[in-house]
């Protein structure tokens, strides 16, 4: 059975806005970006449960640019800006186009596959949502302070279901409730 996704943002995650002294400052194409080794560290050790993928504004950038100064591989890209919307996306309230404008690239990436996403900017709505989704974990990141070990164990503790376990658990539960 394939690994869950984990999509990643970078800015705001990996590259937090009031970073601690154990970050490092990089010079990457026209931008300052603080990144810890520690994050590399993580990555790598969510990546034995997790199919990790970029799911940020840098794109294929990440590989070139993010992953080899994390110590990451090569890993795959939801693309953003080439995205055009599809008859099925998901409709989002007009307050949340911005902050949603990847969920709907992010849902035919995943392809029905359970995930977990982090990132600093999810709009509230959809992580509420995602609490009664047991194959999605939808993680919203202080982008002050960025990814920390709290969100990491909460990825390798609770992470998402397989959706034949979700479909099992909804089965179960309507089995007890109908007696």
């Amino acid at each position: 059975m394939a690994k869950p996704l984990l999509f990643l943002d970078i800015d705001g995650v990996l590259n937090p806005v009031l970073p601690s002294a154990e970050f490092t400052a990089y010079d990457i194409l026209d931008h300052t970006v603080l990144l810890s080794a520690a994050h590399g560290a993580w990555l790598r050790e969510l990546s034995a449960v997790y199919e990790l993928t970029w799911a940020s504004t840098w794109e294929h950038e990440a590989n070139r640019q993010i992953a080899p100064r994390l110590g990451l591989p090569v890993l795959p890209v939801v693309e953003f800006g080439r995205y055009r919307p599809r008859p099925g996306d998901p409709r989002l309230p007009r307050a949340d186009l911005f902050t949603g404008r990847k969920w709907a690239p992010i849902l035919r990436h995943a392809g029905g596959r359970p995930f977990a996403w982090i990132d600093d900017v999810i709009p509230r709505r959809l992580a509420r949502q995602a609490r009664f989704r047991p194959d999605r974990v939808l993680l919203r990141i202080n982008p002050g302070h960025g990814l920390n070990r709290g969100h990491v164990d909460r990825l390798l503790s609770r992470g998402p279901l397989p959706t034949r376990s979700v479909r099992l658990a909804r089965r179960e539960s309507l089995t007890a409730h109908q007696f």
